[in-house]
């Protein structure tokens, strides 16, 4: 490794590692305790640390644009096997930097003791005069400094990365590798992150490896149309794709790069301007994940497209989300690819499950998100509910309500459900194009209503799988409500005999149930919604081109670059990708193949009641 700045020589008098009587400055002395390691990984350190460092924690401090404390340098040394003598020499150089902390980087003078006697005494009395202004001065700019940190940090989540913002509400948005602190996103993903960091660590040690990055709305406040359990879930997914890659006996390794949009995706121009400013610098060849199906996304999916970076989305569905770029009609996206069902694998399997008899379905739909952009999702919905054959023509024409959900969902909803009561032909069906964040108070709304005795059936997508199988509504005899949507299987399904595939998902359950870096994720995530299956196939799938593009490149040392994986994204035809939900390929329009072997439709609260019979 080559220490940067060229500062004078490479090993000191004592044949370990750098000279710290040439170091100039924090950063100096930062670098020159890594290259202390003489090539062991931080693992290695910190096992020989005896527990007193856990290698997150060394890989932490020696990537902070910081002076270590001298609590770590004190452990660090030793662990590195420098003996008692060399460790003096060391701690000398670290308390002439500490004393010195206003000093510009480059300009920090060398450490050496005050000559003695005579005219040394009197240099050595000027000089310590000197010293002490100095000291006095650097007191006061390091007093400005801390100020300026402070609130440079204030702006910064926390930290001292510039690729953090902090936004709105004190919400951290932008890039990390995990290094900056476990909790810069929120408590609950502090294991995550942790794990995150550590395996980061082990990677780079090895020095053959590059970056995907996970594009997501990481965020727990009200605005989100993701909950907490959800996020998680998808990052730890995604996270255990990467470890389970970097295990394998292949190359290159993956650096994983956590970017996130914030609530409701306001901050995707932040998080994709920080990716594009480190496609080169950090070799990064992929991004995985995107968030959800609205406009947020395809504005992030086309910045990222004119970077030539691929893309691999796991939550997109609407119909047209995909390279064609039909879900806008502005152009093809290049790059993109998706794992996620469309809303046309939905809707059509539901309309198979209602069957031939007859209904009177209302319409009840969004066409924005809390931000007032375009919904795609909700807009894919409504358009599969008018134009798909056996879904269309129980329509009611005279029941289609749209509603606004900046103007508040809890007074609307119940004026529509109530209306459902007051037609001439009584509404049996709800086709539901709207996100389930408004679900739970849209049912509470139909309980209530006139005509709760009379059964109603609702039609949803793939959103709805977040909904809570226990909400209340779903479970009250005298109203009578079935909600009926499609997505993944579930766990239990994923399990059975009926899957050929069960041997992959029960890897994937057994490597995302495994400790990570000593960090573990809970069981219940893998059975409260399917959003970890497919982060998991969405990072597997970039992650197999990657792969292939290795196989293929130019040499067994060469790292693949971007428009090597992309065209290896879209050469993943045959069933080429072996994902946790099953084998699939990606075609040239980026969908995913196979649908129809795994879309599944479920069945929530009553059951299906029984229509006439006859067909309209």
């Amino acid at each position: 490794m080559k220490l940067p700045g060229g500062w004078p020589g490479a090993r000191g008098k004592q044949g370990k590692g750098p000279d710290p009587l040439r170091v100039r400055n924090q950063k100096q002395f930062r670098d020159a305790l890594k290259q202390l390691r003489g090539g062991k990984s931080y693992k290695a350190i910190a096992t020989a640390s005896k527990g007193d460092l856990p290698s997150t924690t060394i890989y932490t401090v020696l990537t902070k644009d910081a002076l270590p404390s001298q609590d770590f340098v004190v452990k660090y040394l030793p662990a590195c096997g420098l003996s008692e003598a060399d460790q003096k020499v060391w701690l000398r150089c670290w308390e002439t930097l500490s004393n010195q902390p206003g000093q510009p980087a480059g300009h920090g003078r060398r450490w050496e003791g005050l000559p003695g006697g005579g005219r040394g005494r009197l240099r050595a009395g000027l000089a310590a005069g000197a010293a002490l202004l100095l000291v006095a001065a650097a007191i006061v700019a390091w007093q400005v400094h801390e100020g300026n940190l402070d609130d440079f940090k204030s702006q910064h989540c926390g930290t001292s990365n510039p690729d953090l913002v902090t936004g709105k509400d004190r919400e951290c948005t932008g890039v990390t590798d995990g290094s900056d602190g476990s909790a810069v996103f929120g408590d609950d993903l502090k294991p995550l992150m942790e794990a995150i960091a550590a395996e980061n660590s082990d990677v780079t040690d090895g020095g053959d490896y590059v970056t995907f990055a996970f594009l997501t709305p990481l965020s727990s406040t009200d605005a989100n149309a993701l909950t907490v359990g959800q996020y998680v879930a998808e990052l730890e997914g995604a996270y255990t794709a990467v470890e389970e890659e970097n295990k394998k006996d292949s190359r290159p390794k993956i650096r994983l790069l956590v970017a996130s949009m914030g609530s409701s995706e306001r901050a995707w121009k932040t998080a994709v301007d920080k990716l594009k400013a480190r496609k080169d610098a950090e070799h990064l060849v992929a991004v995985a994940g995107l968030g959800l199906s609205q406009q947020e996304t395809v504005d992030a999916a086309r910045e990222l497209s004119k970077a030539d970076l691929p893309m691999v989305g796991d939550l997109i569905t609407a119909d047209g989300f995909d390279a064609t770029g039909a879900v806008d009609g502005k152009g093809p996206i290049n790059g993109l690819a998706r794992v996620a069902l469309s809303n046309t694998d939905q809707l059509t399997a539901i309309s198979k499950t209602l069957g031939s008899g007859r209904r009177t379905a209302a319409l009840i739909s969004t066409k924005v998100t809390p931000n007032g952009t375009r919904d795609l999702y909700t807009e894919s919905l409504q358009h599969g509910f008018r134009t798909i054959a056996d879904l269309k023509k129980h329509l009611d024409p005279n029941s289609d309500f749209v509603f606004d959900p900046r103007g508040g969902p809890g007074a609307i909803l119940p004026t529509i459900s109530q209306s459902f009561c007051n037609t001439s032909k009584a509404i049996d069906t709800v086709y539901y194009a709207a996100r389930v964040k408004y679900l739970p108070q849209f049912l509470d709304a139909l309980a209530q209503r006139s005509c709760h005795a009379q059964p109603i059936t609702v039609v949803t997508g793939s959103d709805a799988a977040a909904l809570d199988p226990k909400t209340e509504a779903l479970h009250n005899a005298d109203a009578p409500i079935t909600v009926l949507y499609a997505s993944f299987p579930d766990a239990a399904q994923f399990r059975g005999p009926d899957n050929p595939d069960r041997g992959l998902y029960n890897a994937f359950v057994k490597n995302f149930t495994a400790p990570h870096h000593d960090q573990q994720f809970p069981v219940q995530h893998l059975t409260s919604s399917y959003w970890p299956i497919v982060a998991h196939d969405a990072v597997l799938t970039a992650a197999t081109a990657l792969h292939n593009a290795a196989a293929h490149g130019d040499g067994p040392t060469n790292l693949p670059n971007r428009y090597a994986v992309r065209n290896e994204l879209y050469a993943l035809r045959n069933d080429a990708v072996a994902g946790a939900s099953g084998h699939f390929g990606i075609d040239a329009n980026g969908n995913r193949t196979r649908t129809d072997t795994v879309t599944t439709v479920h069945r929530l609260g009553q059951a299906l009641p029984k229509t006439t019979g006859h067909t309209n």
